[in-house]
Parts: C-alpha cells; structure tokens; sequence
C-alpha cells in the first residue's frame, strides 16, 4: 500500500478512537477494557479513568500467542479469569478504533463466555 492510503487508515482508526472515547469511561466497579492489536500480537488492559490506574492486563506476547481468533480467545480466558481474581465481573468495552470484526469480536465474544459482562 501507498503512503496516502496508509495515512488515511490510520486517520480513519483515530477518528474512531476519538468518536469512542467520548462516550465511555472506566470506574473501579465497571473498569473499561481498552484493547491493542499489533500485527503480531494481542494486547488488552483493564483501565479504571477516575483514578487512572490499570488494574488487569493480558500480554498476547508474554503468552506466545500470536493475533488470530483462536489465540485472541485464549487471551481473553486468561484475562477473565485475572478480572474476575480482581472481583470485577462487569466491564466497559472499549475496541480503540478496531472495526468489531475478527480477532476484536473473538475477544470480546470469549469474554463473555468466561462470565464476564461487557
């Protein structure tokens, strides 16, 4: 791909990102689980905005998972089961500009079958 047409993706995912951002916020109780897709790997954390402290995360990369869905859904039972060691078994979802399709949707969808409600 061309420059301008990588330059327009990117443009395209912050403006998403912006658009997304404005309409949610993380609490301790209700944290928003904001989620990071390299090209390689997979990456998710659960932020609490009011005091601005990260109180999950999951690393695709220390787990040698790549980014695909069957690995997306093995990250999303291990982060599961850390939230819900934190007591936190409700969550703001939040795809950081990602379009809900793939490795996105299998995460959140693994989410949701290991007891955690988005």
């Amino acid at each position: 791909m061309t420059n301008k047409i990588l330059a327009r993706k990117k443009s395209l995912r912050n403006k998403r990102k912006l658009r997304i951002r404005n309409s949610i916020f993380g609490i301790a109780q209700k944290p928003r689980v904001s989620i990071f897709r390299s090209n390689k790997y997979l990456y998710a954390q659960a932020i609490d905005d009011q005091n601005q402290v990260t109180l999950a995360c999951v690393d695709g990369k220390k787990l040698q998972l790549g980014n695909n869905k069957e690995n997306a859904k093995e990250i999303a039972k291990v982060f599961a089961q850390s939230l819900k060691d934190k007591g936190i078994s409700s969550v703001v979802f939040d795809r950081n500009g990602y379009l809900y399709h793939g490795v996105i949707a299998a995460f959140a969808d693994s989410l949701r079958e290991n007891g955690i409600m988005l």
